[in-house]
């Protein structure tokens, strides 16, 4: 990881006393789905899921596979996905990109496909797409519910064997203002809290 990354992983995690006891208790559900997973020695595929597939989700796959790697957790793939296919929002690629990340683009079509580097030989492809695209995994899967809109209107995902309803609010709503590059990143930060604090609890 680069000094930036670096420095932002360490900031996480010293904030896990910055999230609720009530949220604790939930992400402690995913952390027993994951948990058991590595003692069966299985692999755990863990989908983060949100209507448009261009934020929350991006920022939930992408964290949750950097914590993977801090935590060296092995057995861990993260995918995302949308109820609708819209794109990977600029201004989550420039929160992202503010932390560390490393984001390049491969295309330049309406729904434009990146590769986003977190060290010299970690990366995954991020570009919005639905629950069943190709890419995404059919069967034995966590479905991560990261806003209420796809939780509410999507209370089965097909081929999903665990499902948890991890909603966050959606930054959008800030965009155009002011405060547009502060609440993406304020995003950013809670929801790697989460993640981290989830693969901080594993034993493995």
């Amino acid at each position: 990881m680069n000094i930036k990354l670096t420095q932002f992983t360490e900031d996480i995690i010293l904030q896990f006393d910055q999230i609720p006891v009530d949220r604790k208790l939930l992400l402690d559900r995913l952390t027993s789905y994951i948990q058991g997973n590595l003692n069966a020695g299985k692999e755990s595929l863990l989908m983060f899921i949100c209507t448009h597939n261009s934020r929350r989700s991006h920022f939930g796959q992408i964290l949750c596979a950097l914590a993977a790697d801090f935590y060296q957790v092995s057995g861990i793939q993260t995918f995302s996905a949308g109820t609708e296919v819209t794109a990977f929002h600029p201004n989550a690629i420039a929160a992202l990109r503010s932390i560390g990340m490393e984001i390049h683009t491969t295309d330049t079509r309406s729904n434009p496909h990146y590769i986003v580097s977190w060290s010299s030989t970690d990366s995954l492809h991020a570009y919005s797409k639905l629950i069943d695209d190709e890419g995404n995994p059919k069967e034995h899967f966590a479905a991560i519910m990261t806003c209420t809109h796809a939780e509410q209107n999507c209370p089965f995902v097909v081929g999903a064997d665990f499902r948890i309803g991890l909603s966050f609010d959606d930054p959008k709503a800030f965009d155009g203002t002011a405060q547009e590059s502060e609440m993406y990143l304020a995003r950013v930060h809670q929801i790697a809290r989460e993640i981290f604090y989830v693969f901080s609890r594993l034993t493995h």
